[in-house]
């Protein structure tokens, strides 16, 4: 890519995150929406939402449909916010952390873990950073829209956390002591938990609840 792709680029990721920060303020500025409009009409000239405002006149666009719009432009281009714009996402993200670390003594990892965000990609994401000082993305990063509530983002973390663990030591965890069958995070019935599939599939427990579960 030539420098100035690249400058392009990040000129029109700035006036993406302008729209969105505009929209979650409620002060959409309709110059903003029709300069991403513009910007994108090479690269997808056949998004709808990219065509209509280039073909409305912004006077004649009520301030609630051009905020529809700016959402589908948003949509249509596959715009990503970031954790610094959606920053209660990251607090989410956190609290689901401290939860699926009460689960992590059980396959004999001790200390606090932390959040890490990557931004060394596009989408910038997360990740987790052991207390030892391991980093776990194996399979892709946990992105802000993966955190928008807390058993998504529950989900997500111990999914990482299983495959990230197997893919660096080969050893299945969490293991259902009934079946000796790997379990698998997941979300059933609106909780995120640890899914055995043997005898037709069962909870085996709760994310953050599997010590208890053995122990018992």
């Amino acid at each position: 890519m030539s420098d100035s792709m690249g400058e392009f680029g990040a000129d029109v990721e700035q006036v993406k995150r302008g729209v969105y920060l505009g929209l979650r303020a409620g002060d959409l500025d309709p110059g903003q929406v029709v300069a991403l409009a513009c910007a994108l009409l090479d690269w997808f000239p056949r998004a709808g939402a990219v065509l209509e405002v280039m073909e409305r006149n912004p006077a004649e666009v009520s301030p609630a449909e051009m905020a529809v719009l700016a959402r589908r432009l948003l949509e249509e281009v596959g715009f990503e916010p970031g954790f610094d714009l959606v920053p209660e996402r990251l607090e989410t993200l956190r609290a689901a952390l401290r939860i699926v670390a009460r689960d992590l003594p059980t396959r004999g990892i001790e200390g606090e873990p932390e959040i890490e965000l990557l931004e060394d990609g596009c989408p910038a994401g997360a990740g987790v950073r052991l207390a030892g000082g391991e980093l776990l993305d194996w399979g892709g990063r946990i992105l802000p829209s993966g955190c928008e509530e807390s058993v998504a983002a529950l989900t997500g973390l111990a999914v990482l956390i299983q495959e990230s663990l197997l893919e660096r030591t080969w050893q299945v965890w969490p293991v259902c002591p009934r079946h000796d069958l790997g379990v698998h995070g997941s979300e059933r019935a609106g909780a995120a938990v640890w899914w055995c599939a043997g005898d037709g599939g069962h909870v085996l427990a709760s994310v953050g609840e599997l010590s208890r579960v053995l122990r018992s």
